[in-house]
């Protein structure tokens, strides 16, 4: 799934608020936490509490072993904030999973933590600690299959005649990088661009659309979130998620209305950015077209990460899969929007949760981005809409066993 790049950046100092011990949350004092690698980032006291329930990161946690357990042993996962291999990060989500029997014993999960566990920062030098939280949810929009006057604008699988090629590089360093691309004649050449696509039909006709919908803004913003659930007009609910990427780079239409001026950035969220596509229909084939990125879709049940496995509300992350460990336990603390009945803005709150590393995303690159998956339906598109709060990500680690005496 990709997430909208939001452009607006607020961050507010806070203190940490302890949360009573109960099954909707708990609290740990940790030792104190340092860099693993390079310059050290600097010694600080770390505190990790969560504001959700236990069903749900037991939920998020076999989710990811379910996808480790597939895996060599050996296959390393994730190169950032050091290397680990699938058998580290599965041992440390088996080891969690069995700490949460003691939940409500909050004597014996902190020692069995704090003896157990390590906090490890997402990054090694101070710089790069300071993260950037969005969000991301599941559309609910109106949709067929079958095109009519009212449902138009398709919904495109993956075409045949995409081809995923690696492209190796030997100087100055040896590189492998995967393109995309098609045939044309002899020569290799880019896959259709959007506007190709959209805007000159290129895919038009071929029988790749699995489903229409009724208005081209939900289909763009499908893209942006990478899955999303079909109304028919029979009333049935049909889950589509991510099948292919064109392999063009994703680029914000967000940060390209601000540097136009037409969106003043402290404004700028996913309600304000639908509004302004809404009220300038006729502008809206060049907003889109800027983001050359194009996303395939198939049949799914139920919104599915990069893993291929359930992303879970609240508990699931997306982040640079060329960075972090795929499948790991982690840990943040941000703040969050508070929303009311009518999908207004009225706050932020601090927060800090255990969450799953069960996603990607094209906007999702480097070591200062995160993105929260916060569900499907309207509220869960409110929240998410808003959410553009700095904060810390770490990731969790079981200890090295103390030498034999």
């Amino acid at each position: 799934m990709t997430s909208l790049s939001q452009a607006g950046q607020r961050f507010k100092a806070y203190p940490w608020r302890f949360k009573s011990w109960g099954c909707a949350a708990l609290v740990v004092l940790l030792v104190a936490v340092s860099g693993v690698y390079g310059e050290p980032v600097p010694t600080q006291a770390a505190v990790i509490s969560d504001d959700l329930d236990r069903e749900s990161l037991r939920v998020a946690i076999r989710h990811s072993v379910s996808y480790l357990e597939k895996l060599p042993p050996d296959r390393v996962v994730g190169e950032q904030p050091r290397r680990f291999t699938a058998r580290e990060i599965l041992d440390t989500l088996l080891a969690f999973e069995k700490l949460l029997d003691r939940w409500d014993c909050r004597e014996c999960w902190t020692k069995e933590f704090n003896e157990r566990f390590e906090l490890i920062p997402s990054a090694s030098d101070a710089a790069s600690l300071e993260v950037l939280f969005t969000g991301y949810y599941q559309p609910v929009i109106d949709g067929s299959l079958i095109p009519t006057a009212e449902y138009r604008y398709p919904i495109y699988g993956k075409p045949a005649d995409m081809i995923t090629a690696e492209q190796v590089t030997l100087t100055p360093a040896a590189t492998t990088e995967k393109i995309v691309g098609r045939l044309e004649g002899e020569n290799f050449v880019p896959y259709y661009s959007r506007r190709e696509i959209d805007d000159f039909g290129s895919l038009r006709g071929r029988g790749y659309e699995i489903a229409w919908v009724k208005d081209p803004i939900d289909v763009f913003f499908l893209h942006i979130q990478g899955s999303g659930i079909l109304r028919l007009p029979d009333g049935r609910r049909i889950g589509v998620g991510y099948a292919a990427q064109n392999g063009r780079a994703y680029r914000s239409i967000g940060r390209l209305l601000i540097n136009d001026g037409k969106i003043p950035q402290q404004e700028m969220s996913m309600q304000r950015l639908r509004r302004y596509l809404q009220e300038r229909p006729e502008e809206n084939n060049a907003i889109f077209a800027y983001n050359e990125s194009y996303i395939f879709f198939r049949f799914v049940e139920g919104p599915l990460g990069s893993l291929e496995v359930p992303v879970t509300a609240g508990r699931s992350i997306a982040t640079d899969a060329r960075l972090f460990p795929k499948g790991a336990i982690a840990f943040i603390e941000t703040e969050r929007p508070m929303i009311d009945n009518a999908g207004r803005l009225t706050g932020w709150q601090p927060f800090s949760r255990v969450v799953l590393n069960q996603d990607a995303g094209g906007a999702i690159r480097g070591f200062q981005r995160v993105d929260l998956f916060f569900g499907t339906g309207d509220q869960a598109a409110a929240a998410a809409g808003y959410m553009n709060s700095r904060g810390k990500l770490y990731f969790l680690a079981l200890k090295e066993p103390p030498p034999p005496p």
